[in-house]
């Protein structure tokens, strides 16, 4: 075997971002039938990935109405300070709002993406987890869909729950009437009560 069939090359540690999705719908309707599921899609980093309902100008495109023609776009990005690949997301809907991890962006607004995002628009729900890798000049992106909601997946909302009070144990009912009277306290072998 020859040093250039061993050696890593660029294409080998491409950044990818595995795009999950989930809409309320999605059994009963071919929503992500222009999407290639399960497999990984190479893009260059100097063009901006477009996801919308208008296939031919956007990367990718949902089969939904209810999606604006240019949803998003998700754009590369590199600092001085970092090896890594970043990305910013880009609402590009006149009239419908998108939240990145419950903020909300208005058309044209943008922002850093974090490493793992929850994305919201219409009812869609898209949870972004970014996969580093060591490439300049491409990246992949993975789509996949989800039969749960990410948000519940990944505790995004806050369940409402009954607080519950601590009341302590009934091993104080065991200490003398002196330190009963203190409250609760902390037990633990080294603890000395006179007998």
């Amino acid at each position: 075997m020859n040093v250039s069939q061993t050696m890593e090359t660029e294409e080998d540690l491409l950044t990818c971002l595995h795009i999950k999705l989930y809409h309320p719908q999605q059994s009963c309707k071919g929503l992500y039938g222009l999407l290639p599921l399960g497999k990984r899609s190479r893009l260059s980093a100097d063009d901006p990935l477009r996801l919308g309902r208008d296939a031919p100008a956007c990367t990718f495109a949902l089969v939904d109405v209810r999606v604006s023609r240019k949803q998003l776009a998700l754009h590369a990005y590199r600092t001085p300070q970092s090896p890594d690949m970043l990305f910013t997301i880009q609402n590009l809907s006149q009239r419908g709002r998108l939240s990145v991890n419950s903020s909300a962006l208005g058309y044209l607004e943008r922002m850093d993406l974090p490493d793992k995002a929850l994305i919201r628009f219409g009812e869609y729900e898209m949870l972004i987890i970014r996969e580093s890798g060591e490439a300049k000049g491409s990246f992949e992106v993975e789509f996949e869909v989800l039969a749960v909601s990410p948000s519940r997946e990944t505790c995004m909302c806050v369940p409402s729950r009954t607080p519950v009070m601590d009341t302590g144990s009934g091993a104080m009912r065991s200490f003398p009437a002196e330190l009963r009277d203190l409250g609760p306290l902390e037990t633990d072998e080294t603890l000395m009560c006179p007998s």
